[in-house]
């Protein structure tokens, strides 16, 4: 079982800019909570406790201010620094530490999952013990990502960033699976055109040695990524329908943890104390 988890909420956010100049995109609201809450909800609903988040040089007293040490969650927050953008696989060698000798998740800061099954899907996936893999998604536009082409045992046969011919709609969200050779893998990349070591050659590494699966998120399900601004509105319209219509919040830590049996009611009294008078409160007094 995978216990480890990563979140990378490092990067510059200039796709975004001139809001995220002060400001990490991570902390910035989805609706009515900051994003960096929705991929930690993923490893939360994966039964992930052990997690360890990447953040940019000098911000992570923002991020110690709402999220601490987890404590609060039932779960173990650590933070490590990036000093700058050197690509998604850099997460593995800054992470070497903490990995140890594990498998580990590793889910992109700014990508948003949704889906009923998701849960389930999630620990099945925990359950990887050789080699990776990497969750897809159906897109109308596969020349904007990067894309998948899989067999009918769901192995991946060909990645291919920004096709420019038809190769498949599959593409590769921000939600991947490792067993513990990444970390070597990752020390061994060398840098694109772009100076940044890329996700399509660690997979790379996995798929030569026919060991690189894919899970897909069917059609009840959504992944959104949030890196432009457009993107991110749209996100935040998605969560705040379904949250008004439904009556119940989409990644509230709290509530994924009480349901875990990781918190108490006592805790999340705490936590009610800790972010005051407000509707996610509210929502939390609901809960108890």
């Amino acid at each position: 079982m995978i216990k480890k988890g990563i979140v990378l909420a490092g990067g510059k956010g200039t796709r975004m800019s001139p809001l995220t100049k002060a400001v990490n995109k991570q902390l910035l609201p989805i609706y009515d909570k900051p994003l960096i809450f929705y991929p930690l909800s993923i490893l939360m609903l994966a039964k992930i406790k052990d997690i360890l988040i990447i953040v940019n040089k000098g911000q992570l007293n923002q991020y110690k201010r709402i999220l601490p040490n987890g404590k609060n969650l039932g779960i173990k927050i650590s933070y490590l620094e990036q000093d700058k953008p050197r690509g998604l696989p850099d997460a593995f060698v800054i992470g070497e530490k903490f990995i140890g000798k594990s498998s580990v998740a590793m889910i992109l800061g700014d990508n948003f999952f949704y889906g009923q099954n998701l849960t389930s899907q999630l620990l099945n996936n925990t359950k990887l013990k050789k080699g990776a893999k990497v969750v897809l998604h159906k897109v109308q536009k596969p020349e904007s990502f990067g894309i998948a082409k899989i067999n009918k045992k769901k192995r991946i046969l060909t990645i291919k960033e920004k096709p420019k011919k038809f190769l498949s709609d599959l593409a590769i969200t921000g939600l991947y699976f490792f067993d513990n050779n990444v970390v070597e893998y990752a020390k061994k990349l060398k840098p694109s055109k772009r100076g940044e070591v890329e996700i399509v050659d660690l997979l790379n590494f996995y798929k030569q040695k026919n060991q690189l699966t894919a899970d897909i998120i069917g059609r009840g399900g959504a992944w959104l990524d949030t890196g432009s601004i457009e993107d991110f509105y749209k996100t935040s319209a998605f969560v705040s329908a379904i949250e008004n219509r439904q009556g119940f919040k989409i990644a509230c830590l709290e509530e994924i943890a009480l349901n875990n049996k990781w918190i108490s009611k006592k805790i999340i009294k705490a936590s009610i104390k800790f972010y005051g008078n407000c509707d996610y409160s509210k929502y939390l007094s609901k809960l108890i």
